[in-house]
């Protein structure tokens, strides 16, 4: 098995929404994934790019991302944020995950980050599992919020 790990480039926006599919399946919330290719690729690759991600092919497939953008923290400073972090279930267990997630801890070392920070849902053992292996802080004690684009609209 050869596993290449590189920066994502337009082309790879449509596996990539593939994978996002596949991980909202996962997660229990398919029908909460709304955006469309055209706006994904956008919001990567059109006049201000908000996120970059880093793909993991797999004998030229891609079988895996890490998508990222820089978080501004008032207490700490500019942060990497990752969005999303998904191999393939498929090839799971097999070390893909484990180069994505370096490659992307080594972006926020190389950019002199504050940190790296992310979400993992309380019940996703294999995951909480992996992080554990970084040492990384898991926090309790707060609460997602949000408010979507239909309640921003009647604002």
């Amino acid at each position: 098995m050869s596993v290449n790990i590189r920066y994502a480039v337009d082309a790879d926006c449509e596996r990539m929404l593939e994978l996002i599919n596949e991980l909202a399946v996962y997660e229990k919330a398919p029908e909460e994934v709304t955006v469309t290719l055209a706006h994904f690729m956008d919001a990567g690759f059109g006049n201000k790019p908000v996120w970059k991600a880093f793909v993991s092919e797999v004998d030229g497939k891609i079988e895996g991302f890490s998508l990222f953008y820089i978080r501004y923290s008032t207490w700490k400073g500019c942060r990497l944020y990752l969005e999303d972090f998904i191999v393939t279930e498929k090839l799971r267990g097999q070390g893909i995950g484990r180069l994505l997630f370096e490659r992307t801890i080594q972006e926020a070392k190389e950019n002199n980050y504050a940190g790296m920070v992310w979400q993992v849902l309380d019940w996703n053992e294999p995951a909480l599992n992996f992080y554990n292996k970084y040492q990384s802080y898991v926090e309790s004690g707060w609460l997602n919020a949000s408010l979507s684009k239909d309640q921003i609209a009647q604002f």
